[in-house]
C-alpha cells in the first residue's frame, strides 16, 4: 500500500512542529466509535475494526503568519480516523490535552476542538521519553514510559503504518456545521518503539471503553507542519449523535 500524499497547503493559517512523538493505537468496534461522531462523518475502518490512537508528544515553533512563535509545549491527543460523505479520509479528535493555557483557549476558540488544560512534562533520558500529563480540571491522566528503536525499513512501513499515521485533514464541528482543514506535512520518519509503562483513563473520560491489549506502537522525532484554514460543510452535518 502506498502511503497517502500531502497536500499542499499554499496559504496556512498556522505553524507548526510536532515533535518526540508516540502513537499508540487499539482496535475498537466501529460501533463503539461511530457514536462518538457528529453526523457527516463514519468511523473509518482498517482490517474490520475502528481504530483509536493515543498520542503524546512535543508542540514546537507554533504560529500564525507574521507573529511570533510560541514557545515549546507537551500536547496529546485522543483521536480516531473517519471518512466524511464524500469519502475523505482524515482524524477526528476525541480530546486535546496540552500543558499552556494559551494553547487551550486558542485551540478552543479558533479551531473548536475539544482542548484541556493540564500540568504535562515529556522528559527525555537516551531513548526513553517519559511523558506525563494529568487535566488540571477533573483530573484525567496519561502517563507513559516509551523506549525509542531504530527507524522502520521501508519494507517494514506495512498497512497499518499507512493508515494510522498518513493523515492530512482534521476535522470539527464548527458554529453547529461539520468543517475541515487541510494539514500539510513530508512523510514521517517512523521508529520502532517499546511500551514500558502506560497509566492512562483519557479513553474513560471520552466515553470509550478500556483498551483491550497491547498498543499497536510507532515513534518518530517528528514533522513541521503547515495547517490550512477550515472549510464548512453543508448546514445539518455536524450535530452530535
Amino acid at each position: 500500500m502506498r502511503a497517502p500524499v500531502s497536500p499542499r497547503v499554499a496559504r496556512p493559517v498556522m505553524y507548526q512542529r510536532w515533535s518526540r512523538m508516540t502513537f499508540m493505537h487499539w482496535r475498537y468496534p466501529p460501533g463503539t466509535v461511530q457514536r462518538l461522531l457528529p453526523d457527516g462523518l463514519t468511523a473509518e475502518t482498517f482490517d474490520s475494526t475502528a481504530w483509536v490512537g493515543l498520542v503524546p508528544f512535543v508542540m514546537e515553533d507554533v504560529g500564525v503568519p507574521g507573529l511570533p512563535r510560541m514557545p515549546a509545549f507537551p500536547e496529546t491527543n485522543l483521536r480516531t480516523y473517519v471518512r466524511d460523505e464524500r469519502g475523505r479520509s482524515g482524524i477526528w479528535f476525541l480530546s486535546l490535552d496540552a500543558g499552556t493555557l494559551p494553547a487551550v483557549l486558542g485551540g478552543r476558540a479558533g479551531f473548536w476542538l475539544p482542548y484541556h488544560w493540564a500540568r504535562m512534562s515529556v522528559r527525555s533520558e537516551g531513548p526513553l521519553l517519559r511523558y506525563r500529563s494529568r487535566r488540571r480540571f477533573g483530573g484525567a491522566r496519561c502517563d507513559a514510559d516509551v523506549t525509542a528503536g531504530p527507524p522502520l525499513t521501508a519494507a517494514a512501513r506495512d498497512e497499518p503504518a499507512h493508515f494510522l499515521t498518513a493523515r492530512f485533514r482534521l476535522f470539527s464541528v464548527v458554529a453547529g456545521r461539520l468543517a475541515d482543514a487541510e494539514v500539510e506535512h513530508p512523510p514521517w520518519p517512523l521508529h520502532h518503539a517499546r511500551l514500558d509503562a502506560l497509566e492512562q483513563d483519557l479513553t474513560d473520560a471520552a466515553g470509550l471503553p478500556a483498551p483491550d491489549g497491547p498498543p499497536l506502537l510507532y515513534g518518530s522525532p517528528g514533522v513541521p507542519v503547515r495547517v490550512g484554514m477550515w472549510r464548512r460543510g453543508p448546514r445539518g452535518a455536524g450535530r452530535q449523535g
